[in-house]
């Protein structure tokens, strides 16, 4: 399947290394399949004065050979399981995680919540009515190496 990474370079050889501590889904290499998703979170690095990158990959796997999770929806299990990656307590060994992004719309409910704001139903409550975006993240180093392949970089 086709994917692509926004970055302020072209990242043509990705590793987890280089990856941040404590995003949505832990340390890893975030991508999604949505081209616009992409573009429009490019348009940060431009807001801030750098350059905008998109990358382009194609990612292959046997679901059979790799440990993956799958979130389809904003639920609990999302939020505790975002809640624990961004407050460093995750002690999964997933090789992917795929699930919505906790994007501008949603970052508010899960910023009260970890504040202490607003109760878990509160959010949940709160997250129903928002659809989905899509992130896939990468945790391992061997399956970004074995099923990510670069197809292209493009300045944007």
């Amino acid at each position: 399947m086709k994917v692509f990474h926004s970055s302020y370079i072209s990242v043509e050889t990705p590793d987890i290394n280089h990856s941040r501590d404590f995003l949505d889904f832990g340390k890893g290499f975030y991508l999604t399949t949505l081209y616009d998703q992409a573009v429009k979170y490019a348009q940060r690095f431009k807001r801030r004065k750098r350059q905008a990158w998109l990358s382009t990959y194609e990612l292959e796997f046997n679901p059979e050979e790799w440990k993956i999770h799958r979130f389809d929806s904003y639920n609990r299990e999302w939020l505790q399981f975002v809640m624990n990656c961004r407050s460093g307590n995750d002690n999964s060994d997933y090789d992917l995680v795929i699930g919505g992004i906790a994007n501008d719309e949603v970052i508010q409910t899960i910023e009260r919540y970890f504040a202490g704001e607003i109760s878990e139903n509160d959010a949940l409550g709160l997250l129903k009515f928002e659809k989905p975006n899509n992130q896939y993240c990468i945790r391992s180093q061997r399956m970004l190496d074995e099923c990510l392949k670069h197809k292209s970089s493009e300045e944007l």
